[in-house]
């Protein structure tokens, strides 16, 4: 069934064009208001009176030459017309009342008021077009002789205000448009200014604090001072966590490997071999947790080709007897870490190698965003346990036995460093039989 009609669904969605609907709209409903009010309270109005004093003109003449029908009394009725009545008469005698030649014999809605003053004032049928060229318009009637034929000029039957008052109201909504437009803009801009910079340092190409001045109204530059706040102390955690995590790194090595040659220097046994199993896989575990924060606070966002980085990561990774074949189409190249996504595709491209055999990474650059593809002919996971599988330190062995290598914060780290990207880590079933885990990069805006 069709949804219902909604007036939503065909109004502009942006901050610009709403904000401008709101302004421009009542705005040209208030002038076509006045001129509708305008033109049938007062131009039409107006029209008509003036019509019909034209009418009682002309219906006088008739009736004086009806009178005296002789030259002498034309010849001052002719001159009467012309001044002060500002018409000009003519007799045609003997002819029909009929259209003139050179009117389009159309009219306009404002011919019925003189048609219908000129027929009640002299009682008989007239023709009257307002449509004949130049600036006079002609009045035909029929008398007893012929037809009297009479020029008025247009401002004597018709008000010549109105079309001006339309052309003023006309521009000034045009005018007012032009002014709302560019006010309008000049508000929303530093919005979509906040917003851009909002957008990049989600998707951390904003980390060294960016040039980004607070402009706009109040609210505005609310807004952008609370963002800046805000992306201090993101900085200032991050900085902090990787000084941690350095700290950290510092403090652990150095008993590590003081135990490490403690249990070198002493006899061998079953007890010190599992010591030092047990001594690397701790060792394992902290530099694989380490190597997320090396380098996120200091490497600034640079153009990277995604295509470039997954074949070399490909390259490395088949050392391991894996098949790992790469391929790419559309451009591939993004703002990015190189050293983070680097970090990511090892992980993703090691996970795969490490449980298949044969490893398939697609590259596909589209135009908003670009997809990388990992695809592996292992043993792969059930579609429960895939959200389980980024939990950080999580280990699957029972489905996917093979997993002998790690400490399971490999997803997690390749899910950590799309997101820091603006992107997504998606897992799926893959073609090849095993696990299909995709990343997808956008593109700035």
């Amino acid at each position: 069934m069709a949804s219902a009609f909604r007036l939503r669904n065909i109004l502009p969605k942006g901050l610009y064009w709403r904000t401008l609907l709101i302004i421009v709209v009542p705005a040209a409903l208030l002038q076509l208001t006045i001129t509708l009010v305008f033109l049938d309270d007062h131009w039409q109005a107006t029209s008509k009176r003036m019509s019909q004093g034209t009418a009682a003109d002309v219906a006088l003449i008739i009736q004086l030459y009806e009178r005296d029908p002789s030259p002498e009394n034309f010849a001052d009725l002719n001159r009467l017309a012309y001044w002060p009545l500002r018409l000009d008469i003519s007799l045609e005698p003997g002819a029909a009342l009929e259209p003139h030649p050179r009117c389009r014999n159309s009219g306009s809605s404002l011919d019925r008021y003189l048609i219908r003053a000129l027929e009640e004032q002299i009682g008989r049928e007239v023709w009257y077009d307002s449509s004949c060229p130049g600036n006079q318009v002609m009045i035909r009637v029929p008398i007893a002789q012929g037809v009297m034929e009479f020029h008025a000029f247009r401002d004597r039957v018709q008000a010549r205000s109105g079309p001006i008052f339309v052309i003023w109201i006309l521009g000034a909504t045009l005018f007012i448009c032009v002014v709302s437009i560019i006010f309008i803009r000049n508000q929303v801009r530093p919005i979509e200014t906040l917003a851009d910079a909002m957008e990049r340092f989600g998707r951390g190409e904003d980390m060294g604090g960016g040039v980004f001045r607070a402009r706009g109204a109040r609210e505005v530059r609310g807004a952008a001072h609370a963002f800046f706040d805000m992306r201090e102390r993101v900085r200032r955690l991050i900085n902090q966590r990787a000084q941690l995590l350095a700290g950290v790194s510092h403090d652990l090595r150095t008993p590590l490997t003081r135990l490490k040659l403690q249990l070198a220097l002493m006899p061998p046994s079953q007890e010190i071999e599992e010591a030092k199993r047990d001594l690397s896989e701790m060792e394992e575990t902290l530099e694989e947790y380490l190597a997320f924060a090396k380098g996120i606070g200091e490497e600034a966002p640079a153009i990277v080709n995604v295509a470039e980085l997954a074949s070399e990561v490909a390259r490395l990774s088949g050392r391991s007897g894996a098949d790992v074949t790469v391929d790419f189409s559309g451009d591939a190249a993004i703002p990015a870490r190189a050293r983070a996504l680097k970090r990511c595709l090892t992980n993703l491209i090691d996970n795969a190698a490490a449980h298949g055999d044969t490893v398939r990474v697609h590259v596909e650059g589209k135009a908003d965003a670009v997809i990388v593809s990992v695809e592996d002919n292992g043993p792969g996971i059930s579609e429960d346990l895939y959200e389980e599988a980024f939990r950080p330190f999580s280990r699957l062995d029972e489905t996917r036995s093979r997993n002998q290598k790690g400490v399971g914060l490999g997803l997690a780290i390749a899910r950590d460093v799309a997101r820091s990207h603006g992107g997504e880590i998606h897992l799926s079933r893959s073609e090849l039989g095993g696990l299909k885990a995709s990343v997808r990069l956008p593109r700035p805006a």
